[in-house]
């Protein structure tokens, strides 16, 4: 590995660590004051933590299944899709008064695109959305490079997971008003193209508008889309009935149905002063409510036998631990473990063989899992999904004492009597090849810092994204930093700086995570990696990912090869992005550009 990333040794001192925790009321780091040392917060302010709400009865509604999209025609040969973003009322729970929302084809959540691989399609993303924002707007994000003042709803939809061209990409300022009014400096083309050049995986879709992606997002613009192959199919795994895509979210409500949303930043969140725009952006939102594809704490009916799930975090920053236990409604207790997660894929597809879960399964917001579970052996009972992650995730170092949001219970499952069994499907010990990127092809490595300290001009915590020589961080519209060339592979390093974890998603690119190291312990300027000393990825993290979680006080080395690799992905070239997928950190202001530079084979393509 050569041609190394230079800069100032990245040494964090015990109080830039605490820095985060002080403005969002984590106390567990040793030492950290939480002492608040804002002003009173504004009057006639909501906030996370001053809402509550309705007290709905849980497990009366049955998880619905998305619907599936239907092409409108063809272009160029292939299924060409035509899906409009509207306002619609939809029930969310039964005694729930219908509640507005934002939906692809009116849907919440939207419906499923399944596509081949090897075989493109086009989507046309109109938008059908009313003049108005469903939800409070706050216009001092990106206010120099964002016109709040243009008329209507500003949309752009992102194909997460796909590798795709750049001009269909979804880049955060290729946004576009209804009927295609008005379009951002980014907008290229109105017919999205997908290539389905990469292996077949649980992507999905959502809204990627600059400034206003939580808010879009949490009205309920996202679905899924599912990337198919002759060789999954051939591999006999759980389908039709018996697979199920599950999305899960949190939300708030008002008592008229309608979602609620914090304008203001809470006590817990580092507390607020007149001096804050009213409304204003959130550091982070979490919700008093669990929804499965669009219902309140759900229930799932299943027979006796195995299931595949495809599950995927589409809150906006909660993350979420997961294990199936054994449940008594009558009484609300909680027995002992209920069936293992098998894990067979993630985010960018199966894994080279099924691994059993035998402790919980981590989820970041935006990720995803795909799993088997077996039932054969609960016939009859019923079966809790159940969450044990603070809505302060820390990974490791994450404390009940610092939820300020709990969300333990998710869904139900019911499992149908022994009448129905069956023998419990097998699973292959094979699932498909996933080729090892080597370390030694590396052409360039780069020290990247996650930082939770900063302050924008009204006094609110600022994310920002850093390399080594601005290891305090830069702005999203600040110059592109990062700039792979077609064909180099290299080595990200996520250092995280601040007190909280943060999934870290990369457009166009699937990486292979290498490793976790103490922050204190890599210095870019002076060490090696030493991939003996790493701790190794979690079962879960094997194979191809685009999001990766980091947590306080570590390192997280990654290697992501761009452009086609071993028969795998595509070339592409162009703009992307990358940022925390904690949608609030994404808005403000923990986004970066990402440019990948044509193929130079008869020049120097590494970077200092």
């Amino acid at each position: 590995m050569n041609d190394r990333a230079g800069g100032p040794r990245p040494a964090i001192s015990r109080r830039e660590l605490c820095i985060a925790a002080g403005g969002t009321g984590i106390s567990a780091l040793a030492g950290c004051s939480t002492e608040n040392t804002n002003p009173p917060q504004a009057k006639n302010a909501t906030t996370i933590t001053d809402h509550s709400s309705p007290d709905l009865e849980k497990w009366v509604d049955e998880v619905p299944r998305p619907g599936v999209a239907k092409p409108s025609g063809t272009k160029d040969g292939h299924p060409r899709y035509e899906i409009a973003m509207r306002e619609v009322e939809q029930k969310l729970h039964r005694d729930l008064p219908a509640t507005t929302v934002w939906g692809y084809d009116g849907q919440f959540p939207g419906p499923t695109i399944e596509a081949e691989q090897g075989e493109p399609i086009y989507v046309r993303w109109t938008n059908d959305l009313p003049d108005e924002h469903l939800l409070p707007e706050d216009t001092t994000i990106h206010s120099d490079i964002i016109p709040y003042d243009t008329p209507g709803v500003r949309t752009v939809t992102h194909l997460h997971g796909g590798n795709v061209e750049s001009e269909s990409d979804g880049h955060a300022q290729a946004w576009f008003t209804r009927d295609f009014q008005r379009t951002g400096p980014e907008f290229e083309k109105k017919d999205y193209y997908y290539v389905n050049d990469q292996p077949p995986a649980t992507l999905w879709y959502h809204d990627h508008s600059l400034g206003i992606t939580r808010l879009n997002v949490y009205a309920g613009l996202a679905g899924f889309y599912l990337l198919r192959s002759e060789h999954e199919r051939s591999l006999g795994l759980p389908e039709d009935e018996y697979e199920i895509p599950l999305v899960l979210q949190d939300r708030s409500f008002e008592e008229d149905g309608s979602l609620f949303y914090p304008t203001a930043v809470s006590d817990e969140q580092g507390g607020g002063d007149d001096s804050h725009p009213d409304p204003s952006i959130v550091p982070q939102f979490y919700g008093d409510t669990s929804v499965v594809n669009g219902k309140v704490w759900p229930r799932l009916s299943v027979k006796p036998k195995s299931y595949r799930f495809r599950l995927l975090n589409g809150s906006n920053s909660r993350f979420y631990s997961l294990k199936l236990l054994q449940y008594d409604e009558s009484s609300d207790e909680i027995g002992g473990d209920g069936p293992p997660f098998v894990q067979i894929g993630n985010d960018g597809g199966l894994l080279s063989s099924p691994i059993k879960l035998d402790d919980r399964l981590e989820l970041g917001a935006s990720q995803r899992a795909d799993v088997v579970v077996d039932f054969t052996k609960y016939a009859g009972e019923t079966l809790l999904l159940h969450n044990d992650a603070p809505a302060q995730y820390r990974g490791k170092m994450s404390s009940s004492d610092d939820d300020i949001v709990p969300l333990p219970e998710i869904m139900l499952v019911d499992v149908g009597d022994a009448g129905d069994t069956r023998d419990a499907d097998q699973l292959p010990d094979n699932l498909t090849q996933v080729p090892e990127i080597p370390v030694e092809s590396v052409d360039n490595e780069r020290y990247l810092t996650l930082n939770g300290g900063a302050n924008d001009d009204y006094g609110r915590q600022l994310h920002l994204l850093g390399t080594a020589q601005k290891p305090d961080g830069l702005e999203l519209d600040d110059p592109v930093t990062e700039e792979p060339a077609l064909g180099d592979t290299e080595i990200w390093s996520f250092a995280n700086r601040s007190a909280m974890s943060h999934p870290m998603h990369l457009h166009l690119v699937h990486f292979q995570v290498l490793g976790r190291q103490p922050i204190g312990d890599y210095d870019p300027a002076e060490d090696k990696i030493n991939l003996d000393a790493l701790e190794e990825p979690a079962p879960y993290e094997h194979g191809w990912n685009d999001v990766v979680t980091v947590n306080p006080a570590e390192v997280v080395h990654v290697v992501v090869h761009f452009g086609e690799y071993d028969g795998v992905f595509n070339d592409q070239t162009g703009s992307y992005m990358w940022h925390c997928h904690m949608i609030e950190h994404e808005d403000h202001d923990m986004m970066r550009p990402l440019k990948v530079r044509p193929r130079a084979d008869d020049a120097d393509t590494r970077t200092e």
